[in-house]
């Protein structure tokens, strides 16, 4: 298999109302070259900050009134106490706060730092972005949209036990984004019994290369990998409560 990654790197600043997929596709026409065609054999991965920009999921952090808890959090570890209230309201529970560090389950299942709220790339320090009400709808939208072979919407996550952050897919459409290898054998003939391969979470991973943080290059078309459509959800990539043991 060979993997070809290439960006669209004239997307515009986006914009709530903004329609996504034509800002996309746009820019795929405008770039032009080969490997920026978009068609059914092209994986799309779209950073998750142009899909909440462009769904309206951006918060005045003026118009957030702190709760007193939030107010004394923030002021003991030196935070934003609108900030701290944001993640809050984006919570369905808390895993752990500790050392001004708050890592977060979201409203939609997804454990990570401050519930994805973010004011990185967002104009003015008075603005914040949340993570779309559906990461996987957003996906499937773009899919049909832009008639694509799947969608991966990506996010930057921090990895327990390991240092640095990975890009990951939050929302997914078009692909089962796990390979379950359990009951097939490996070269010399032995079953596997517990081989998972987050194949979402690699391709997430992959594009990041492209798409650093100041770049302004949020989305990227893969060529290249075998897969077998599927409707897919990011859902899947979530560990349930039971099998997890570090909840």
């Amino acid at each position: 298999m060979r993997l070809e990654i290439v960006t669209l790197s004239s997307i515009p600043e986006v914009r709530r109302g903004d329609d996504l997929a034509s800002l996309i596709r746009q820019a795929a026409a405008r770039e032009g070259g080969e490997g920026k065609n978009i068609d059914h054999s092209v994986v799309l991965a779209v950073a998750q900050k142009i899909v909440s920009k462009s769904e309206g999921a951006v918060v005045d952090l003026r118009e957030i009134q702190p709760s007193a808890f939030a107010q004394s959090w923030a002021a003991e570890w030196s935070r934003d106490a609108r900030l701290i209230q944001l993640i809050l309201s984006q919570s369905r529970r808390i895993v752990k706060m500790d050392r001004g560090v708050l890592i977060a389950e979201t409203l939609t299942g997804l454990v990570c730092a401050n519930a994805g709220v973010d004011q990185s790339n967002v104009e003015g320090d008075d603005f914040a972005t949340v993570l779309p009400n559906d990461p996987d709808a957003s996906a499937r939208r773009l899919r049909t949209s832009l008639g694509c072979g799947a969608v991966i919407i990506t996010d930057t996550f921090g990895r327990p036990w390991r240092e640095g952050l990975v890009d990951v897919a939050i929302g997914v459409a078009g692909l089962d984004p796990l390979d379950d290898y359990r009951g097939r054998t490996d070269r010399h003939g032995r079953k596997l019994a517990g081989t998972i391969i987050a194949v979402a979470d690699q391709l997430a991973a992959a594009a990041g290369l492209l798409m650093p943080k100041a770049a302004g290059c949020p989305a990227v078309l893969i060529r290249g990998l075998r897969w077998q459509p599927a409707e897919g959800s990011a859902r899947s990539l979530q560990r349930k409560p039971e099998q997890d043991l570090f909840r």
